[in-house]
C-alpha cells in the first residue's frame, strides 16, 4: 500500500473505530422512527437523548440546551439568523477572521436589511481585542459572534472576556467552536456564552451531523419549519445513527486526558523544528500567541503552497493559504486580516495533527515536504 501521511486534521478528522462501533447496530436493526410511539421508535427515541445527554457532558451544558442540526455550518445558521429572527433585526458584530458559515451569513443578513454589521478587526497574530468588541457594542446590538479557534492559524479567542463584557449590556454571544471541540476542552459555563457551534466531522464523528448549543432561556427562531423535532427548533426526522456517532464522539473527548493534547502540541513542535532544519526561512504564523495544540500554520517564502502541495498530495495531506484561480490570486481572508502579505501568503501550508498522528508520520512528513521543495 502506498505511503500516506494525514496532516490535516482541521479539515476532517477521521471517524474515531470507537465511535463508529456503536454506530453499528443503528445501521440495520434500530430502524425506527423517534417519533413512534411502538417499541422500535421508543428504542430510537433513548438513543438520540443518549447521544444528546454525551454531546451535553462534553460541554458541561444541559441535555435540553443541545439541539442537533447537520453540521457547523447549519449550527451557525441557526444561531445567527434565529436569533436576529427573534429579536426582530439589530445590530450584529463579529470579527474579520470567523469561518464562511459565520461571516458570510452575517454579509447576506446585511444585504438583506436584516441587520446593522460591524466587523472587527484583529492583530497580526489573528486575535480579537476585546476593546475593539466593547467598543463596537450599541444600544441595539442584539448578538456578538466570534469564533473560539481559528481554523486556519489556530488562534484562541478572548471569548470568556467579551462574553463578560457583553453579558451585563443583554446582548447575546455566539462561538463558533467546531474547530476547538475536540482539541481543547471546551466549557459552556466556563466560556460564558449564549450558544456554540459543534461540527462532529471535527471531532472524529461522522460528517453531516452537529450541535448547537443554546443557552436555556435564550429565544431563537427556527430556520428549518416543519414537524416538531428538536424543541421545535429543527425540523426533520432525526438521522439516528449520525446522532449516536456524535454522542460517542463527545464522550471520547470528554474523557481525553490532559496528556493527550500534551502529546499532540509535542508532535506539532516537533513538525516545525524538523521543517524549519531543512527550510531556510521560514515563518510560523500566530506563533506568539495562544492556539490549538494540533495547529501549524507556516510560510515558506519563494515557494508556492498549492503547487507543492499538489506534488505531495499523493504521500501527504496538508492546506494552503492562497488559492490561484486563472490569473487571479485568492489570499484566505483570514492571512489577509493579520496583515499577511501576498507573498508569504502564497507559501502558506497548514498542517493540523490529531489523535492517530505518529512521531514517525511527523519526521516522515517533514521529509516528503522538504524533499519536493
Amino acid at each position: 500500500m502506498t505511503e500516506y501521511i494525514y496532516l490535516d486534521y482541521n479539515a476532517n478528522t477521521p471517524t474515531d473505530p470507537r465511535g463508529a462501533e456503536t454506530m453499528t447496530p443503528y445501521l440495520t436493526g434500530f430502524f425506527g422512527n423517534p417519533s413512534s410511539g411502538h417499541r422500535l421508535g421508543r428504542e430510537a427515541k433513548a438513543a438520540v437523548e443518549r447521544a444528546r445527554a454525551q454531546v451535553a457532558s462534553c460541554l458541561g451544558s444541559e441535555p435540553d440546551e443541545i439541539v442537533f442540526t447537520s453540521g457547523g455550518s447549519e449550527s451557525d445558521n441557526l444561531a445567527l439568523r434565529g436569533v436576529v429572527s427573534a429579536r426582530g433585526g439589530g445590530h450584529v458584530i463579529t470579527s474579520a477572521i470567523e469561518h464562511p458559515a459565520v461571516l458570510e451569513v452575517a454579509l447576506a443578513m446585511e444585504m438583506e436589511g436584516l441587520i446593522e454589521l460591524t466587523v472587527v478587526g484583529v492583530d497580526d497574530h489573528g486575535r480579537i481585542d476585546p476593546e475593539d468588541v466593547s467598543a463596537a457594542l450599541r444600544k441595539d446590538t442584539v448578538l456578538v459572534s466570534v469564533m473560539l479557534a481559528n481554523n486556519e492559524v489556530g488562534t484562541l479567542q478572548p471569548v470568556t472576556e467579551i462574553a463578560s463584557r457583553c453579558r451585563g449590556r443583554g446582548v447575546l454571544v455566539h462561538t463558533d467552536a467546531a474547530q476547538a471541540v475536540g482539541k481543547i476542552p471546551v466549557d459552556v459555563e466556563a466560556l460564558g456564552v449564549d450558544l456554540l457551534t459543534v461540527a462532529g466531522h471535527k471531532l472524529y464523528a461522522p460528517k453531516g451531523i452537529g450541535a448547537l448549543y443554546i443557552r436555556s432561556g435564550v429565544e431563537i427562531e427556527p430556520q428549518i419549519r416543519g414537524a416538531g423535532h428538536e424543541r421545535r427548533l429543527r425540523a426533520g426526522t432525526e438521522n439516528i445513527l449520525e446522532m449516536v456517532g456524535l454522542g460517542a464522539a463527545s464522550a471520547l473527548v470528554r474523557d481525553e486526558p490532559a496528556r493527550e493534547y500534551e502529546r499532540i502540541a509535542s508532535l506539532r513542535d516537533r513538525l516545525r523544528r524538523r521543517l524549519a532544519e531543512g527550510a531556510g526561512g521560514l515563518i510560523e504564523h500566530a506563533a506568539g500567541a495562544d492556539r490549538l495544540p494540533n495547529t501549524l500554520s507556516i510560510s515558506l517564502p519563494g515557494t508556492h503552497a498549492g503547487d507543492l502541495l499538489e506534488s505531495i498530495g499523493d504521500r501527504v495531506a496538508a492546506s494552503a493559504g492562497a488559492a490561484c484561480h486563472g490569473l487571479k490570486i485568492q489570499v484566505s481572508h483570514v492571512l489577509a486580516a493579520m496583515g499577511v502579505t501576498t507573498e508569504v501568503a502564497l507559501g502558506t501550508i497548514r498542517f493540523s495533527v490529531g489523535r492517530f498522528t505518529t512521531e514517525d508520520e511527523v519526521d516522515r512528513g517533514a521529509e516528503i515536504v522538504l524533499a519536493a521543495l
